[in-house]
């Protein structure tokens, strides 16, 4: 009976000790969020951020679940304190891009937890944060921001081939400005998650007293 109430209380422990982990983690990607970084190939208005760190990081700590409740209370403490152009719909956007690149990820790891996986589950998580962040891109945000900022489509790829000369339509932006963004998001995100994580990592899981 002891046994049992010993383990009862332990797991009720680290239920809490991981929802404030998530708070905690949450609070920092959002902080993270607002310092951004303009990138030399794309248009001004896509900004390098690293706020997708402490998601991986809680994804690899605690699962995939938490990956994903880091990630929206990132995405809301930034609508509500900041508030949104586009009526939340960028803000979806965002969630949606953070959890392509967290979830596998940390699906990866959790099945076996090696240096190996983790990188695996990150490749394979930047390759889908690309894919998703082009289709987002081509048919919900950059209409969204067209009609937010009254300015035709046209005006938002010429800002693509101000940067690049071969950007010349929608198709070449995609691919060539936010498709690369999001790659180079992807990998700078992740080599920093690899080089960080297991300084944290103890921590995280209670061992640092």
């Amino acid at each position: 009976m002891e046994s049992t109430d010993i383990k009862k209380r332990t797991a009720s422990l680290f239920e809490v000790r991981n929802i404030a982990q998530i708070g905690v983690l949450g609070g920092i990607a959002f902080v993270l969020m607002t310092v951004e970084f303009p990138l030399w190939f794309a248009p001004g208005f896509y900004r390098l951020d690293l706020s997708e760190l402490p998601v991986l990081v809680g994804g690899f700590a605690m699962g995939p679940l938490a990956g994903v409740m880091i990630e929206l209370i990132k995405v809301l403490l930034y609508f509500f304190i900041h508030g949104s152009s586009t009526a939340g719909i960028g803000d979806l956007a965002n969630f949606l891009c953070g959890c392509c690149l967290v979830v596998p990820a940390a699906l990866f790891y959790r099945h076996r937890k090696s240096r190996k996986n983790a990188m695996i589950g990150m490749a394979v998580g930047t390759v889908l944060l690309a894919a998703a962040g082009g289709v987002i891109n081509a048919y919900v945000l950059l209409p969204l921001y067209a009609s937010a900022f009254h300015m035709p489509m046209a005006a938002l790829v010429q800002m693509g081939t101000k940067v690049n000369p071969s950007i010349t339509g929608l198709a070449s932006f995609i691919l060539l400005a936010v498709v690369p963004f999001n790659l180079f998001k992807g990998a700078v995100v992740s080599g920093l998650t690899l080089l960080l994580y297991k300084k944290v990592s103890p921590i995280l899981h209670g061992k640092i007293r």
